[in-house]
């Protein structure tokens, strides 16, 4: 059985890293709207469906990780903003691409939303690329290879 934490994990491996942060069921859905949907204030948010204290947990998991910044509303100094920073936007592409793979998947009748490119029109797409070669359609392609931040004690 899975534990409530990747702990272990994390210490060989990034995507358990990021788990910690935007693994939990609601996250990616709130960043989702803070993306895409133009949400910033709790009770945009609300309309995903989430349990009041389960969203106000996560808004300020976000903001203690550095994905979001609290800001007074104009006006209104006992009302916040969640808003997205450099950290929360360089998830666009995670989301992006666990769409496409829902859209491929787990959309019999097509994608119920499609993201495009607004400058032109262009359906958006992620793809998986070597910084040398470019694109590599085959995920077996792909190997691990010990990186700078592996600790000298850790067991592959």
């Amino acid at each position: 059985m899975l534990g409530k934490t990747y702990e272990a994990m994390a210490k060989v491996c990034s995507a358990a890293r990021a788990l910690e942060v935007v693994g939990e069921r609601w996250s990616l859905l709130i960043i989702r709207d803070a993306l895409y949907a133009d949400a910033t204030r709790f009770s945009d948010f609300r309309r995903l469906g989430i349990a009041t204290n389960i969203l106000k947990a996560r808004l300020d998991g976000f903001v203690e990780a550095g994905i979001m910044e609290r800001r007074p509303s104009p006006g209104k100094p006992e009302s916040f903003h969640y808003v997205l920073t450099d950290k929360g936007r360089d998830l666009a592409p995670v989301i992006a691409t666990l769409t496409e793979w829902g859209d491929r998947w787990e959309a019999p009748d097509g994608p119920p939303l499609l993201y495009v490119h607004s400058t032109c029109g262009g359906a958006v797409r992620q793809q998986t690329a070597c910084e040398n070669c470019g694109p590599v359609p085959d995920p077996e392609e792909i190997q691990t290879h010990p990186g700078p931040g592996l600790p000298a004690d850790a067991v592959l």
